[in-house]
This record gives C-alpha cells, sequence and structure tokens, in this order.
C-alpha cells in the first residue's frame, strides 16, 4: 500500500500495549491499529511500538530481527531485542519490544491473576519506545500514549528522554489506573521529585495513568460523554479533581471503525454478504448462526447478540440476576453471547444457557470468525454496559444492521439515537436505568418492534447509513499534534 506521507509531515509515535492483529483483548487492540492507519491517509508519519508477547508469531507478520540489542536505561540498563516491519495492510511502522518480561502465557495476566510487575514491563516498554523513536526510527514530533501502560511516556517525553516535542495521552479505561509500589521511582530510573501528589503519587503508591495525566500535553478519552463523565466523583476513580484542573487540556475523541475489516457487504468470514439496499444474505447469516450455536432456527423470533467481555462493567451481573430469569424465559427471543472474563459471571450465564439451552448460547473465549458471524447474524445488539468509555462494537453493529440495545453511558449514548416511533428517528434503543427490569424493559421494547418489519427496515436503514469511519476522528487528533509542535516551536 503506498504510502501517503508527504516530505516534512510531522513524525508520531504510537506507543500501545496491544495492537490488532498481533495482540487483543480489548478496544484498544482495534484503535492502535486503525488510527495510525488512518493518520498516514492524512500525511501524518507513523510508527506503533508494541511489546512482543509470547503469543506473536513475528514470522506470521513479516516481523524482522534488529540484531543488535538496544540497551533501555531506567533503574539499571535492561537490553531488549527489536523487531521491525509494517502494520498488516500498511506503510505504518510497526516495532515490537522483545524482552522476558513480555515472554510469558497471558497479556496482562494468567489463570493466577494479574502479574505483579505490570508497572516495571510497561514501563520498559515507554522507555524503550522512546529510544526505537529517537535512535532507529529517525526522530519523533509527537508521542501518542494509550492508558496508563502507555503513561510514563508523556513523562519521560516531558523530561527530554526521546527528543519528541510532546505527547498525547489517550484514556481507554478510567477503571486502569496502572499501580504501582514507591519502589518504582529507583526501579524505573524515575527523577525523585515527580513522587509527589503534584506527580505520580497516588495514595500513597504510584499511579501510571497520573504519570500521562498529569505531564502529557494534551488528555483525550474515546468519546465525549465519557470525558464529561471522568471529572465527576463517579467516574473518576479519585483522579476526578486532577482531570477537572486539566480539563483545558482534555478533549473526547469519538472512536472510528475500519470499514476495511467491518462491512457486510465485503465481510470473507459471513455465509452470505449482504447490503442496505437488499438484506436477503442478512437472513441467511442469521439462520447459519443459529445452525452453529444450536438454537432452534427460527426467522421469527429476534436474535440478540453480544461480543463482550463478560464482566460486571459491561453489564451482564443484569442478565444472571434471579429477578429476571422468569422474566428472560417468558421473553420470545435468543440470545448468543461470545466473551470471556470473570469466572463467576461466565459461570452463572453458563447455567442460565443451559437452564435456557432454546434461547441462550454462551461461547468463551475469542474467535474472531465466529464475532463477524454474529454481528451478521444478530438482529439486535446487546451492550449493557455499567460504564462504556466508547464501545466499538455497536459502531460495527450499526454498519451490520444489526440494531443495538445499549445503556446510555459514554461513547454508546453518543453513538446511538434512541428509537422514537411517532417521528421515526432513532437508530436504537437505549436502557437508562442501570437494573435488571430496565434492561429487560428494553429488550421488550426492540422485540416488539423487530415484528414490525416496516418500522424495523427503518432503523436497520439508517443505522446502517451512519458513518463513523476513521477519518473524521483522525483529523480531530492531526489538530492536537499540530498545536503541540506549534506550542514547542513558540509560533
Amino acid at each position: 500500500m503506498p504510502t501517503t506521507t508527504a516530505p516534512g509531515a510531522l513524525r508520531v509515535l504510537h506507543v500501545a500495549s496491544e495492537v490488532e492483529p498481533l495482540s487483543k483483548t480489548g478496544g484498544l487492540a482495534d484503535v492502535a491499529a486503525a488510527l495510525p492507519r488512518a493518520l498516514v491517509q492524512l500525511g501524518v508519519k507513523v510508527a506503533v511500538v508494541t511489546p512482543r508477547y509470547r503469543s506473536v508469531d513475528v514470522g506470521r507478520w513479516a516481523l524482522a530481527r534488529r540484531l543488535r540489542p538496544l540497551p533501555v536505561q531506567l533503574g539499571h540498563t535492561m537490553e531488549v531485542t527489536v523487531h521491525e516491519g509494517n502494520l498488516p495492510g500498511s506503510p505504518v511502522t510497526l516495532y515490537a519490544v522483545d524482552h522476558p518480561v513480555f515472554d510469558r502465557d497471558g497479556i496482562y495476566g494468567d489463570k493466577h491473576g494479574e502479574f505483579g510487575d505490570n508497572w516495571l514491563r510497561f514501563g520498559l516498554l515507554s522507555r524503550a519506545a522512546l529510544h526505537i523513536g529517537q535512535e532507529l526510527w529517525g526522530g519523533v514530533d509527537v508521542v501518542h500514549a494509550h492508558d496508563w501502560q502507555g503513561g510514563l511516556a508523556p513523562l519521560w517525553t516531558a523530561r527530554g528522554v526521546g527528543g519528541a516535542r510532546g505527547s498525547v495521552l489517550t484514556i481507554h479505561n478510567m477503571a486502569f489506573l496502572g499501580m504501582a509500589p514507591p519502589g518504582l521511582i529507583g526501579e524505573l530510573g524515575l527523577p525523585p521529585e515527580v513522587w509527589s501528589p503534584e506527580g505520580l503519587e497516588f495514595y500513597g503508591k504510584g499511579s501510571l495513568l497520573k504519570a500521562g495525566i498529569v505531564f502529557a500535553d494534551r488528555v483525550t478519552t474515546v468519546s465525549p460523554r465519557y470525558a464529561r463523565e471522568i471529572r465527576t466523583p463517579e467516574g473518576g476513580y479519585g483522579m476526578d479533581g486532577l482531570l477537572r484542573a486539566r480539563a483545558g487540556k482534555l478533549s473526547g475523541i469519538l472512536n472510528g471503525v475500519d470499514y476495511q475489516l467491518w462491512s457486510p457487504e465485503r465481510d470473507p468470514r459471513l455465509p452470505a454478504n449482504y447490503r442496505a439496499g437488499d438484506l436477503a444474505g442478512k437472513a441467511l447469516c442469521k439462520a447459519a448462526l443459529q445452525r452453529e450455536l444450536e438454537l432452534p432456527v427460527r426467522p421469527d423470533v429476534p436474535l440478540f447478540g453480544a461480543i463482550s467481555r463478560i464482566t460486571d462493567q459491561k453489564g451482564w451481573d443484569l442478565l444472571v440476576s434471579h429477578e429476571v430469569e422468569a422474566e428472560l424465559a417468558a421473553l420470545d427471543a435468543q440470545i448468543v453471547i461470545l466473551g470471556s472474563g470473570d469466572g463467576g459471571l461466565e459461570h452463572r450465564l453458563r447455567g442460565l444457557s443451559q437452564r435456557l439451552p432454546s434461547k441462550l448460547a454462551l461461547r468463551t473465549g475469542y474467535d474472531d470468525g465466529l464475532a463477524h458471524r454474529i454481528m451478521a447474524g444478530s438482529d439486535l445488539y446487546l451492550m449493557p454496559s455499567r460504564f462504556e468509555p466508547c464501545g466499538l462494537t455497536q459502531l460495527y453493529a450499526l454498519r451490520y444492521g444489526t440494531v443495538p440495545v445499549v445503556r446510555a453511558t459514554g461513547g454508546l449514548d453518543d453513538s446511538v439515537v434512541d428509537h422514537d416511533a411517532p417521528t421515526g428517528t432513532g437508530t436504537g434503543f437505549k436502557v437508562h436505568d442501570y437494573a435488571p427490569h430496565a434492561l429487560l424493559a428494553t429488550m421488550r421494547r426492540a422485540a416488539a418492534v423487530f415484528r414490525q418489519r416496516v418500522e424495523l427496515r427503518g432503523l436497520i436503514q439508517r443505522g446502517m447509513a451512519m458513518d463513523f469511519s476513521w477519518s473524521a476522528s483522525a483529523r480531530r487528533y492531526l489538530t492536537l499534534y499540530q498545536e503541540i509542535a506549534k506550542e514547542k516551536s513558540g509560533k
């Protein structure tokens, strides 16, 4: 793929703990791949630095190993191996940092829980990324760090490491603060003066996310509403005061969709393709999905789909509530869920599926092909999140003609318009209260509209016409980069 990068273009280095298709646990991986691809189309020169986990096959992704190790100076020198190539299908430069701390079965943890040294692992990633940008890539204008895992990159950038002019931190999920013991100052070679309430100290411990918020030149979140929510005590996880103080540097930019990967008219993973003007293929996808998941093949029943981490944050505690099981059993509908997460919730969902085998199908783990088939084969897309910084799957669902049923929070509220029959408007259905009966009531409302074919078709057509491509969001990020470059140059 040819690059549109012009001579003298801004050089932006992304630091991300996961990047699709190399590694993925959630939406961060999608963003860390799609945003750089969109920026290249705007003439930005972009590189991405990410860990080489045990699961990353460098041969499969055509990443070449640099023969000379790269010394990274933390509290002591740690040598890393660097694998270099391109983000698949694009001219974006990709660097994978290889070190024994990344050579584990999981990305952030294993069956025993979170790794206790994650602060060291991702501190190494951040510092290594800055050295790579300066020494291997040829220089950086702006460092763009993602979530707490990249939180130390803005701190070191502000202190001159790596030579970049400035930095951006994007908060994908405020719930993860990147906590670390006080000893991180010595272990990571951080200057003692940053250990203060005005620095990265947070109630006696260190927070890598706080480091990013304090030292980045701009802080963004992944939707406008979420940028407001994290400035409240309910959404700020103890940092709402800091974020209110930084409000002039904080903005919300809604994530986009890579329609090269998520479009029903060209998706190779589907049993049949379709488009807004001809939905015959969607009916075939639904029947195939029902057969695959051993549900009764019924075109007349609404099929709710979900692809999600199975956690309380995602709202699955509402569905397994004992007080709604009888109502769920009485609802003439089917539900398919693909995901993994909290073992207790998985167990309760599995039990529910065993008691209601003709209504609920659960598949744990992650299966990319099945995710696409669920997106196309479902009539309605279920996303009852307690909070949701942005959400991507509801955007995919809109393009696939799968009407979203979402909680009115964060990016879900920004991207879905509640159905209003009298005016013939809306692209989905919103649950306003976080309560089991509120969820069931909205599911019943959606199921009733499903049976009103003309009304349903209007919802589908309006949703499929929405444009959430990355181009508009990428332009907003480019504006931030340009503002930083201008401020730092004194012009």
